[in-house]
């Protein structure tokens, strides 16, 4: 079982990265979670990947602030997902770059829409996983445990931050939104849809074959069934 949660996981990782790489293609505007390290990228020059890595450590820290406790493995293990999904980010987005350039708006929105559907499969199989939050995630459960909000709102606040600090520094130093522009907005409404939908319909079946009929629910179990329960009644 422990094999099948860990295939599942670096499978959803490497497939949420893939999703972002083709968002960063498209040049429409990329997702609110990625929307910082993006923003670090277009004004440094150094890979995205390196920058998720940064973009990262600052949630970390965040996270020790706002909940005032510090656990050495909980962050070890938080950096170790980083660095992995760093790695991925720069593996994708070479891999995305191998296809002919999206030059036309017409495949730009075609590489939006794919970005949309494949971070969303990344995702489901990410969360079905039932490992580690991702340091973004967990900043955002450390918000609603700290402010006593509900998830979803949580997520608002998270993304809307992102946005906000991402728009800043990309405007400061490359004099433009950079990161931020419609493809943003539309991970921000439509991933959660997505999403929602394929729990809807994937989620049991993908459970019973990594857990073979079990009903083990971790943290991470609730947190995304608030989130997207939430969204589906929004």
């Amino acid at each position: 079982m422990t094999a099948k949660r860990l295939f599942l996981y670096i499978l959803g990782l490497f497939v949420l990265a893939l999703g972002v790489s083709f968002s960063i293609e498209a040049h429409l505007g990329v997702s609110p979670v990625s929307s910082l390290a993006y923003a670090f990228t277009l004004s440094t020059g150094i890979s995205i990947g390196l920058m998720t890595i940064a973009a990262n450590i600052i949630f970390i820290t965040i996270q020790v602030i706002l909940s005032g406790r510090f656990y050495l493995k909980e962050a070890f293990m938080q950096l170790l997902i980083t660095f992995l999904f760093g790695f991925f980010m720069d593996f994708t987005l070479f891999l995305v770059q191998l296809l002919p350039a999206p030059e036309s708006m017409v495949m730009r929105w075609v590489f939006l829409i794919i970005s949309l559907f494949v971070i969303s499969l990344g995702l489901l199989a990410y969360f079905n996983a039932k490992f580690p939050l991702m340091p973004y995630d967990e900043l955002t459960h450390v918000i609603s445990e700290r402010f006593n909000i509900q998830f979803s709102k949580a997520k608002i606040t998270s993304d809307l931050l992102n946005i906000i600090v991402a728009g800043i520094i990309s405007l400061i130093f490359v004099r433009s939104l950079g990161s931020i522009g419609i493809g943003t907005l539309a991970a921000a409404y439509f991933v959660g849809k997505i999403v929602g939908w394929l729990m809807k319909h994937y989620q049991e079946g993908l459970l019973k074959w990594v857990n073979k009929g079990t009903k083990d629910i971790a943290k991470k179990d609730l947190i995304e069934q608030k989130l997207f329960e939430e969204d589906e009644n929004v």
